[in-house]
């Protein structure tokens, strides 16, 4: 698989999610997972993306097992940002302070069983803390050598131009697909301003764009897709024609609807990198197949023009709150 660069950060052309190996997406299964990764590797897939929120902790746990004695073959980026050390098990509010960042890390290290993590991610900006502050401490972890370079989450604008004055970003990670593309109005015109690379994540619309599910009933019980307003009764019903269409389209040029939305978004640019997840070989491998499929400038503008953006937001209200800070 082809290389790309995020800022000085080379990495493959499609990086694996792994939050749903152990979080969030229903049923797991460790040692599926430890082997996806591991097969990911094989198609020169090298570019692994967890977080600390995911489980909590469980997501880097796993990761750490799946590269033991390869460490040196993987770029390992994992995210930091909420409030998981406080005496109330519950609180998972923000908290990008200074003592977040330093504590934060010494715990990712250790589950990942590394001395440094490649890219680390302020998962969601804490507004109450001057983006300063939380980069400043950031870049202190990279003189330290416990990071090698830093990115933000979601983050809005004028956040990202500050934090890249303090200390230079090398990703900038947010929603980007076929169904979401507000990245485009702002956020990517200044990444490639900046010289910031771009990182896509759910860039199969959280599984929907694969054409996996007819309806949200076939969903885990404990999926936490089905409290997300996209994947309700009323608003997957009304989504489904845009399934309907990458499919046809898809049908057209001999591959999946899935591989077809993952080769758009890796057309968008040398300077943005899709990760989308899964916790299956299957998968890895259909993926990892959507990189070689070659697509005309005339395609990836037919592809655009004929697929709307989703009905329903991203996120529930609560979710929606921590974007764009």
């Amino acid at each position: 698989m082809e290389q790309r660069r995020l800022g000085d950060l080379t990495v493959s052309a499609e990086g694996l999610g792994c939050m749903g190996m152990s979080y969030a997406y229903g049923a797991t299964d460790e040692a599926e997972s430890i082997a996806t990764i591991h097969r990911a590797r094989e198609l020169g897939v090298n570019f692994l993306d967890t977080a600390e929120i995911y489980g909590p902790y469980e997501n880097e746990e796993l990761v750490g097992k799946a590269i033991k004695g390869q460490r040196d073959d993987y770029v390992i980026a994992t995210k930091f940002g909420f409030r998981l050390h406080s005496d109330d098990p519950q609180d998972r509010s923000v908290d990008g302070s200074p003592e977040n960042v330093k504590r934060a890390i010494e715990g990712s290290l250790q589950r990942l069983g590394t001395d440094h993590v490649d890219l680390y991610y302020q998962h969601r900006i804490d507004p109450e803390v001057p983006i300063e502050e939380t980069v400043g401490a950031m870049g202190e972890l990279v003189q330290q050598g416990k990071v090698r370079f830093i990115g933000l989450s979601e983050a809005a604008p004028d956040t990202i131009r500050r934090a890249h004055a303090v200390h230079p970003i090398t990703a900038i990670q947010m929603e980007y697909s076929l169904w979401t593309r507000e990245a485009e109005e702002e956020v990517l015109p200044l990444t490639r301003e900046l010289g910031i690379g771009f990182v896509a994540y759910s860039p199969l619309g959280r599984g929907f764009l694969s054409g996996r599910f007819n309806s949200a009933s076939d969903l885990d019980k404990n999926d936490w897709r089905r409290t997300n307003p996209r994947f309700q009764d009323d608003t997957f019903e009304a989504n489904k024609p845009i399934l309907d269409t990458l499919t046809e389209l898809a049908e057209e040029k001999g591959v999946k609807p899935g591989q077809l939305a993952l080769a758009w978004v890796l057309a968008q640019g040398t300077d943005i990198v899709p990760i989308p997840g899964t916790k299956r070989r299957t998968y890895i491998e259909e993926n990892a197949a959507a990189a070689e499929i070659d697509l005309s400038e005339g395609d990836i503008e037919r592809i655009a023009e004929a697929l709307p953006e989703a009905v329903g937001a991203r996120y529930d209200a609560a979710g929606m709150t921590s974007l764009n800070h």
